[in-house]
C-alpha cells in the first residue's frame, strides 16, 4: 500500500503538525515532513526523468526520502523559504537565486501526481479577496458594502456614504521598525480621518460598510466536517474592530457552536467551488441574526480552536482527509 505522506512546512510551525502528523500514524500511514526554510541550504530536492520514469527524492538531516510515490501531500506552510541564503551569496546574486528556489519548490509541488491538501496555485487564487466576495454573493451569502481602491477620491466618497468604514490590506503582513513588528489589522475610519487618504495613491486598500457585531465565527472547514466557534468579540476594546488585536487574551473564550443549516449549506458550496477541501471562515453575526461573509483563508490557522475540541478534532480530520479515510472534494491531479 502506498502510505507516505508529505507536510510542507517550516522549522517554527506549531503544535499542529505533531498532533496531525501522531492521528496519520495512527491510522498507519507514514508522514515526510519538509522544512522549506532549510531549502536549499540544508534540504536537497531531485527530480529527474530518466529510462521513462520521472523520480524524485528529498534529502535531510533523516535521510533520503522518495517523493514521486507519495499518496497525499499536505502543503501547509511555506515560510522563510532559503532562509540564511542571503548571507551565503554575492546580493547581486541573491534575487535571482531565490526566483529560482521559488519557481523550483512549487513548480514540485504543483507537479505531484496525488491528492493534495492546498497547493501553491490554489493558495494564490484564494489570495483575492475580490474573487471570494464575488463567488460568496453568487452563491447568496451576504457580504459588506465593499470599495477596493488606490483612488483617494473614490475612497472619501465610500466613507461619506456609509459614515462608519473599516479599512484593511488584502495580504497579511507586518512592518518591522526599530527591529520592532508592528502586524497591519484591521482598523475603522471615520469622516474626520479623510485627509489621511491622499497616500492611498501608493498602495490600494479595501474599505467596507462596519457591520455592528452580535459575535464573530470562525468556521474550519476540513473535507466535508464544519467546525464552529464563536465569540464576543465586544467584550474586549481592543478587539472590537479586529478580534486579533486582543487574540491572546480570547484565546479560550471561543465556544464551539452550530451554523443554520443554510449558512451550513453556502459553505460546503463554497468550498465545492474552489475545489478546496480546507477553509478557515470568517463570518460576522449582526444584531439582527443577518450572517455576513467576510473572508476564506486557504491556510487559515486552526489549532487555538482545535485545542478546544475532544481530542483535537480538528487534527484528526485532517489526518483522516489525508490518509483518505475521510470523503474529498474533487481534486483533479495530471491527467
Amino acid at each position: 500500500m502506498n502510505n507516505k505522506i508529505l507536510i510542507i512546512t517550516h522549522t517554527e510551525d506549531n503544535f499542529s503538525i505533531d498532533k496531525v502528523t501522531e492521528y496519520i500514524y495512527k491510522n498507519g500511514f507514514e508522514v515526510i515532513r519538509f522544512d522549506v526554510d532549510l531549502y536549499p541550504l540544508k534540504n536537497k530536492l531531485t527530480t529527474a526523468f530518466q529510462d521513462g520514469k520521472w523520480m524524485s527524492f528529498l534529502e535531510n538531516a533523516e535521510g533520503k526520502f522518495r517523493l514521486d510515490d507519495i499518496a497525499t501531500v499536505w502543503y501547509r506552510r511555506a515560510y522563510n523559504i532559503g532562509n540564511g541564503l542571503k548571507e551565503e551569496l554575492d546580493q547581486k546574486f541573491f534575487g535571482a537565486a531565490m526566483g529560482e528556489i521559488r519557481n523550483t519548490l512549487f513548480g514540485f509541488l504543483e507537479s505531484l501526481d496525488c491528492y493534495s491538501l492546498g497547493k501553491p496555485s490554489v493558495y494564490r487564487r484564494l489570495d483575492s479577496k475580490e474573487e471570494q466576495l464575488k463567488i460568496a454573493s453568487k452563491i447568496g451569502f451576504k457580504i459588506p458594502e465593499t470599495c477596493i481602491t488606490n483612488n483617494p477620491e473614490e475612497a472619501k466618497k465610500f466613507i461619506l456614504k456609509h459614515k462608519s468604514v473599516i479599512t484593511k490590506m488584502q495580504t497579511g503582513f507586518a512592518i518591522y521598525e526599530d527591529g520592532v513588528e508592528n502586524v497591519v489589522f484591521t482598523n475603522q475610519i471615520n469622516e474626520d480621518q479623510l485627509d489621511r487618504l491622499d497616500a492611498l495613491l501608493y498602495c490600494p486598500m479595501q474599505f467596507q460598510k462596519k457591520i455592528e457585531k452580535k459575535k464573530e465565527l470562525r468556521v474550519t472547514v476540513v473535507g466535508k466536517d464544519i467546525y464552529t466557534f464563536e465569540i464576543d468579540s465586544q467584550q474586549s476594546e481592543d478587539a472590537k474592530v479586529d478580534w486579533r488585536k486582543d487574540g491572546v487574551n480570547l484565546l479560550d473564550k471561543w465556544v464551539q457552536t452550530e451554523l443554520p443549516e443554510n449558512i451550513e449549506s453556502k459553505i460546503r458550496k463554497l468550498l465545492d467551488v474552489y475545489h478546496v477541501d480546507y477553509g478557515a471562515i470568517d463570518i460576522i453575526v449582526s444584531p439582527e441574526d443577518e450572517y455576513f461573509f467576510i473572508e476564506i483563508n486557504a491556510a487559515g490557522e486552526f489549532f487555538w480552536l482545535d485545542n478546544l475540541t475532544s481530542d483535537n478534532a480538528i487534527s484528526k480530520s485532517i489526518a483522516d482527509l489525508l490518509c483518505n479515510q475521510s470523503e474529498r472534494r474533487s481534486n483533479t491531479v495530471l491527467i
